[in-house]
């Protein structure tokens, strides 16, 4: 399991750290590992060019120091100085290894290869000073290599305000930050690399976010035992389609039937129900079910499909034209909006939602009482207890019609199979954007291909190939 943790939790677990360490090691072991990441990003440093950005702290120490290693492997090394006081033993460490410091932005080389953002670290508040601005407009071409967090985002909410770093690589310590994993800061950061600091996980304490990786998917993930058969699987049924949308029942039976579950059923026009079983022949009619999946599609019978289903008193994926009609708390569920959708439910702007989707998503499980999946570039997966899983598989080919209704069926089946609605819902995500990732194969796709991907992504996560 990939866990982010708080900037509180963080210091805490360094401080503990420090006290058990000489003084300086936490502070070496983050530059060895920061001066590292550069030296295999320029493939090398002899004859590099190296710019550090440099503020107030040990962010900077850690700029500085790392430069001074840079500089002994040859780079020639510049450390423009963005505050009146810089972490002192790292710049004389720096200018001890022929590195150069100054304060005047002009007197910089025009041409570095590589900056170094140690601006502000994870205490920085969002925005940067006009100073760190013009330097990052100066260099807008260089790449940029982010010191722990890249300096301008809301480290522990995830949120941007005002000017930022973009870093084409952030090279974190100790553990994971909340902006690393949520949007919209984690598309600052872009790739993130771990230096193990040797914190305590028992002094970091529990994670602010998790992200589910191949092995956890692979133990959480439902598979039939020697006596199983296809009731003991799980049955999930599925109301959706409509006139106007009878694609999205085909699509939601179709993430549905992946063989998760040992029955699929379909409830909805019969016209919509030929159609699905000529697809798909094996999906039989009204019955008992574990779970249901509800409203990809609905149209004017959402209301009346989300109804039916809860009468029957087992777990609901509400999705699409289904959640308009959420007026309460559904316990046991899981909702599946995107970010319009979600707004709508909670009476607020799309734009607040994208904007800060961690701080909706939970408002919005603590509200419907229930398991809520965000959908978005990194889908959020929030629970009412305050635990929230994030989802980083995927492609942007992904933003597709009909992706969120395979989503829909996905989960539904993964209810049905058993697992709790918080494990379905992020194990469904996880599933449905490696699928995707599979089925694209770096070019577009469509929602259809994500579905037939699952059986073989599934087969391959199982036997530990994902």
């Amino acid at each position: 399991m990939l866990r982010a943790h708080l900037v509180e939790d963080v210091r805490r677990a360094e401080a503990a750290a420090m006290s058990r360490l000489p003084h300086g090691v936490l502070m070496q072991r983050a530059a060895a590992g920061l001066a590292a990441a550069v030296l295999d990003l320029l493939g090398g440093g002899y004859g590099r060019r190296v710019l550090l950005l440099v503020g107030p702290g040990d962010n900077g120490g850690d700029a500085l120091w790392a430069g001074a290693r840079l500089a002994a492997r040859g780079a020639a090394v510049e450390a423009l100085l963005l505050a009146d006081s810089v972490h002192a033993a790292g710049l004389a460490a720096l200018e001890a290894a022929g590195g150069r410091a100054t304060r005047d932005l002009d007197a910089l080389h025009p041409r570095p290869d590589v900056l170094v953002d140690g601006i502000v670290g994870i205490g920085g508040r969002p925005g940067l000073r006009p100073a760190a601005v013009a330097a990052l407009e100066r260099f807008s071409a260089v790449p940029v290599v982010a010191v722990d967090v890249p300096s301008g985002v809301d480290v522990d909410g995830g949120t941007l305000d005002g000017a930022h770093v973009h870093a084409d690589l952030t090279v974190t310590f100790g553990t994971h930050k909340v902006a690393h994993l949520v949007d919209p800061a984690c598309l600052a950061s872009g790739a993130v690399h771990l230096v193990d600091l040797g914190l305590d996980d028992a002094e970091l304490g529990a994670p602010a976010v998790e992200a589910l990786q191949p092995a956890d998917v692979r133990d959480l993930l439902p598979r039939p035992d020697a006596v199983a058969h296809k009731y003991t699987r799980g049955v999930v049924g599925v109301r959706a389609g409509s006139g106007t949308y009878p694609g999205a029942a085909l699509l939601a039976v179709s993430g549905a039937n992946t063989g998760l579950v040992g029955m699929v059923r379909y409830v909805g026009p019969e016209a919509i129900a030929d159609t699905v079983r000529s697809a798909h022949p094996e999906v039989v009619g009204a019955g008992r079910v574990q779970a249901w999946v509800v409203g990809p599609g609905g149209g004017d019978d959402a209301a009346t499909m989300l109804a039916e289903a809860r009468a029957d008193d087992v777990p609901v994926v509400v999705d699409a034209d289904a959640l308009r009609h959420v007026d309460g708390p559904l316990p046991g569920c899981v909702l599946t909006p995107h970010a319009g959708e979600l707004a709508a439910m909670l009476e607020t702007e799309r734009e607040d939602v994208e904007a800060a989707p961690l701080v909706h998503a939970r408002a919005a499980a603590d509200r419907f009482g229930c398991v809520v999946l965000l959908k978005g570039h990194h889908t959020l997966v929030a629970d009412p207890g305050g635990r929230v899983r994030v989802t980083t598989t995927g492609v942007p080919w992904l933003a597709t019609a009909g992706a969120g209704d395979v989503l829909a069926g996905l989960v539904g089946a993964l209810l049905a199979a058993g697992l709790e609605p918080y494990d379905a819902a992020s194990v469904g995500s996880w599933l449905h954007g490696a699928a995707a990732t599979e089925a694209a194969g770096g070019g577009p796709l469509t929602a259809h291909r994500v579905a037939v991907q699952i059986p073989r992504l599934v087969r391959d996560t199982l036997e530990g190939l994902g």
